[in-house]
């Protein structure tokens, strides 16, 4: 469609190619006569609803005219959101985010549209429409001229949610960005968003960054929760939290425990699984706090067998394995941490690997894994299970099963932009390398290609 012809003209062209009069068109589109005969005389505007019916009898995808539509319809000295929110809305559920970006920016020196913005934003991530929900946050938080506003602060974790992703330099960088507003935040908001940075960080093994914020976490935890509890004894209504607070504060120790046995701190961890094992503290008998309890508990008896391994108790392996077999979820998690054990103390595990060779498999095809924990757990966990593997199989001189893990772990630490893991598969590989067959090579040099030019 050019850019001179209208929507009118081409819907006039159509009519007059087809023969069609204003009632043919009408059947054809399922709309009211009066309606086709006010836009065909230029005496009505076309809501975007109405403009995809004719867009798809005309044989065009709906979209097909969105373009024009804007500049037709929409570009006003006085805008009509009654027009502009359904058509962001059909932008959105198309991802055509150009058209949205347009809209917007007729909008932005107009303040009396940043609410009905922020609230569709909210609309679309609720949706799961991210990159056209970020679109407006971005340029609500624009309109922000008060760095200390709560408004600023809730887009910017927003942004910071929908750029959690596959790409982990793009989360990375996120997630650096927000922790500047996360104070920022209404109270209760702070205890998810602190969750998800802690989470951020975990899965990077930032583990300095990840120990910062789940103290911060535990803190602010144990503040909502009293004060929930205060709420409660004076019959008092007060913003709810998406969790429990006290499952906040158990998961603010169950990081830590997570950091100190990252920095070989055993002990300390020990202390910290031993506060998220007992809550009987908590108070409530209902569903809810009773299911998270229970979660606690169990998850501080595996980690305690964690625990215990990592200090080097080689004797907890046969009932940490009996433990988590039945546990379909938690056989990667698991057999990262006894591969890693693996490499530190010396430890012959190929009966343990031989009996989940069927789910190693598995991990190594599948792209996408269903499982309790987050898609980027569980690559973020292959990739490091991967690495770890390679080792083990190097050091005993099996270098097939050994480059096949390493380069399996290289080839998605590049897809997922992760260039530090990536690089330590360099570092191996080229420690063995006078192993590695031509093909090897082969497909090794071009791995390392494509992180040059990651880097470039």
């Amino acid at each position: 469609m050019s850019n001179t012809t209208t929507i009118l003209a081409e819907l006039m062209k159509y009519m007059k190619e087809k023969k069609l009069g204003v009632s043919d068109l009408a059947r054809a589109c399922n709309m009211n006569p009066g309606t086709i005969s006010g836009f065909v005389n230029g005496n009505r505007k076309l809501s975007i609803y109405q403009l995809d019916r004719i867009t798809e009898t005309m044989g065009h995808p709906i979209g097909y005219y969105y373009e024009h539509y804007i500049s037709e319809y929409l570009a006003d000295a006085d805008p009509n959101w009654r027009r502009m929110s359904p058509f962001l809305e059909s932008c959105a559920k198309l991802n055509k985010l150009d058209c949205i970006q347009q809209v917007v920016d007729m909008l932005l020196d107009k303040l009396g549209y940043v609410i009905p913005l922020f609230e569709l934003a909210e609309h679309l991530f609720e949706e799961h429409l991210y990159e056209a929900a970020a679109i407006l946050y971005e340029n609500v938080a624009l309109t922000e001229k008060k760095q200390y506003s709560e408004r600023l602060a809730f887009c910017q974790y927003r942004l910071f949610l929908t750029r959690q992703g596959e790409d982990q330099e793009m989360s990375y960088d996120a997630a650096i960005h927000f922790e500047y507003y996360v104070e920022r935040l209404d109270e209760t908001d702070q205890l998810d968003a602190l969750r998800a940075l802690v989470n951020t960080y975990r899965s990077f093994r930032k583990w300095d960054k990840a120990n910062k914020f789940a103290k911060a976490l535990g803190h602010k935890a144990e503040i909502q929760y009293k004060l929930n509890e205060h709420c409660r004894e004076t019959k008092e209504n007060t913003k709810k939290s998406f969790y429990p607070p006290f499952v906040y504060w158990a998961f603010s120790h169950l990081i830590r425990a997570e950091v100190c046995d990252a920095n070989k701190d055993y002990e300390t961890a020990l202390q910290h699984i031993q506060k998220y094992a007992d809550l009987s503290w908590v108070e409530g008998t209902d569903e809810t706090t009773l299911k998270w309890k229970n979660q606690f508990k169990e998850w501080a008896s595996a980690n305690t067998y964690v625990n215990r391994l990592l200090a080097g108790e080689v004797s907890v392996l046969p009932d940490y394995v009996a433990y988590f077999s039945p546990k379909k979820d938690e056989i990667l998690p698991a057999l990262d941490i006894i591969i890693e054990a693996a490499n530190q103390y010396n430890i012959n595990v190929d009966d343990i690997l031989k009996q989940f060779e069927a789910d190693i498999s598995s991990y190594l095809e599948q792209q996408k894994v269903k499982s309790f924990y987050t898609q980027r757990f569980i690559t973020e966990r292959f990739i490091h299970f991967s690495r770890e593997l390679s080792i083990y199989y190097l050091r005993k001189g099996r270098f097939s099963d050994g480059f096949r893990f390493l380069l399996n772990c290289m080839e998605k630490s590049v897809a997922i932009n992760n260039r530090i893991q990536a690089m330590r598969c360099m570092r191996l590989f080229v420690s063995f390398k006078e192993h590695a067959s031509s093909d090897t090579r082969t497909f090794y040099r071009k791995l390392a290609n494509a992180v040059g030019e990651d880097e470039e």
